[in-house]
């Protein structure tokens, strides 16, 4: 019988269950749960592994009621309909459960006045917050730094703990991926204004096109939503372009079936890159190549850092960056012969 196994099914899992599995006293175990600054980063992130896999919730009450705070973290995110999120928070949720925290979820609907506003006004709620994709300006981020623990995801401002998945990187080997298929009038099909990555995708998208005598063009902004795809889709065919790189993959998706819907195909006609891998993208026709990211483990450890500030608010912020890949389906294809653009309808 593994440790694993040992726990059971019919009792609730204990820091001896964990520390068995993850060969470690059941005193590191503890340090790591609830002090998570105390513990080397390798030994923490397998016991925060066996203790969301055991299913592990700390009894938080005793701790509660001796210092004083609520045992309870707010998550702040910008649009709770978009799938990006839903391997956050179950990243999230499992690191908060198995340190004996409860959850609050806040859709901040895009707004950085609403996002303001939340956090002051649960204050008394929550000891911290894991704010994801924030859009509160970098000195109002950086004030707020000072004031209550905070972690920021997806987003890096000085002064401010963040925790980063390298979209931008991600975005330059979609480039280089294009220009390997012949593909030289390439887009950036922008998103929201206000957002953070979506600023850092565009620069990336420039440094890679640069370094192959390419200038990408910029469609939009446009809404991160799904509904906004048939607006983009027709801005892009209008650009003249051959390929296009999306903000993230609602967009993408819905540019995909509104393309379809005029008869234009992807990728005979034009290749469309997504971003954040979401649940769906494989499933799409035809299937969407798109950046994919570890966006579970950035939930994890986006709360394992705002634990140790909590802990220790003069602790020095710290910062964690999370590769991004490439994952190519379907969506992308070698660049259409020169001649005319294609006729929505024509067949090609």
């Amino acid at each position: 019988m593994t440790p694993l196994e040992g726990a059971g099914t019919d009792r609730p899992a204990t820091l001896a269950d964990i520390a068995a599995a993850a060969g470690v006293a059941v005193s590191t175990v503890s340090r790591a749960l609830s002090h998570p600054g105390r513990v080397n980063r390798v030994t923490r992130e397998r016991i925060e592994q066996v203790a969301a896999e055991l299913d592990y919730v700390a009894n938080g009450n005793a701790r509660a009621l001796s210092s004083g705070r609520t045992r309870a973290i707010a998550v702040l995110i910008a649009d709770v309909a978009n799938p990006f999120y839903f391997g956050v928070l179950r990243g999230t949720q499992q690191q908060s459960r198995a340190a004996g925290y409860t959850q609050i979820l806040v859709d901040t609907e895009e707004s950085g006045e609403l996002e303001d506003e939340v956090l002051r006004r649960l204050r008394r709620s929550y000891d911290g917050a894991v704010l994801a994709a924030s859009r509160l300006s970098d000195r109002r981020l950086a004030s707020l730094a000072q004031e209550i623990p905070i972690v920021a995801l997806n987003r890096q401002t000085a002064g401010v703990p963040s925790v980063f998945i390298d979209s931008p990187s991600g975005v330059e080997q979609a480039l280089e991926h294009l220009v390997s298929l012949g593909h030289r009038r390439i887009a950036y099909v922008s998103g929201p204004r206000t957002s953070f990555s979506n600023a850092g995708r565009w620069r990336a998208m420039r440094r890679a096109g640069a370094r192959h005598g390419i200038d990408p063009i910029l469609v939009g902004p446009f809404s991160s939503r799904r509904t906004a795809g048939a607006a983009a889709a027709d801005a892009v065919l209008n650009s003249g372009v051959t390929a296009c790189v999306a903000f993230n993959d609602l967009l993408a998706i819905g540019m995909l079936t509104h393309l379809h819907e005029r008869g234009v195909r992807v990728p005979g006609d034009l290749s469309i890159v997504g971003c954040d891998d979401i649940f769906g993208a494989d499933f799409c026709n035809p299937p969407l190549t798109t950046l994919t990211a570890p966006v579970e483990q950035a939930g994890r450890a986006a709360v394992a850092m705002l634990l140790a500030r909590i802990e220790d608010p003069r602790r020095a912020p710290g910062s964690t960056t999370l590769p991004t890949h490439l994952t190519v389906r379907a969506s992308t294809g070698p660049a259409p012969a020169p001649g005319p653009a294609p006729r929505p309808g024509s067949g090609r």
